[in-house]
Formats: structure tokens, sequence, C-alpha cells
């Protein structure tokens, strides 16, 4: 069976620039989580997490808050906080208000950790980002993305 271009529009605008997101995200995050590894032994997934708690008011989240944040599924989440917290990089700490709810909490181990990749990923960031685009079009694209994420 032959598919005629009408029902498959490979070429439409709309479906070019969705595939150059997700490639751009995809080779640029495959690229740091391979510097990140090789220079730090940290994997990007951990990193999002510390980044998100570190980011918190408090340095820690709760277990759903953790998952919404990195666009993980509850399950996958917990797994990944079961391999952070067995490196000694967060810990899990009881709701006093909540007995069913769990946070999240960078430790100070975390926080060493983060700081050296973050010295990194600016590395990657100058190198692989900001030194390819202008200061109108590095704004531009926050803004851009910024209004792609916004909730309709």
């Amino acid at each position: 069976m032959v598919i005629q271009p009408s029902a498959c529009p490979s070429g439409d605008e709309r479906v070019v620039l969705f595939g150059l997101l997700l490639e751009t995200n995809a080779r640029l995050s495959k690229s740091l989580g391979l510097e990140l590894e090789s220079t730090c032994n940290l994997p990007l997934a951990w990193f999002e997490v510390l980044l998100q708690l570190r980011k918190s008011s408090d340095g820690r989240l709760k277990m759903n808050e953790v998952a919404d944040a990195i666009v993980h599924s509850t399950g996958g989440t917990t797994r990944l906080i079961d391999r952070l917290e067995e490196a000694g990089l967060v810990e899990r700490q009881d709701c006093t208000n909540d007995r069913r709810a769990i946070y999240v909490g960078i430790t100070e181990l975390g926080n060493r950790k983060l700081d050296e990749a973050l010295s990194i990923h600016l590395d990657y960031l100058q190198d692989n980002m900001a030194s390819r685009l202008s200061d109108d079009e590095r704004h531009t694209l926050a803004a851009l993305l910024t209004k792609l994420n916004t909730p309709r």
C-alpha cells in the first residue's frame, strides 16, 4: 500500500518545527548528559532532580512535585530518588501535616555535587548555546519557549 503525500503531511511547517524542537532537545540533552557523566559522574536525570530541589524555597519538594518538575512518571521518579538517596545526594523526609506525603530534600553532599555539575553545565551552555546565539536571539528563544510551556 502506498501512502499518499496528502495523507502524511511530514513536510507541514508544524511537523517540521516540532521535529526541530525534539531533535534539538535530544542532541543537547545527550551531549550534556555525556559531559556531566564523564566529568563529574552525575547522570543528567540526577542533575535535573538536584537542580529542581535547589530551586525550591527550602531545598525540598514533595515526591509528586519532583515528578511534575522533571516530567517523569511517579513510579519512575520513585526509582530515581531511590538511586539518588543510595548515593547520599537526597534524603526522604516525612511531611508533618500529611502522613501520605513524602518530601525529598537535597543533602549537603547533593549540594556540593550540584555545584560541581553547575560549573560544567555553565561551560557547556556557553559553548553550545550562548556563543551560537546573539543576545536578542537568546531573549527571543526564551520568550517563545516560555510561551509554549505556559498551560493554555
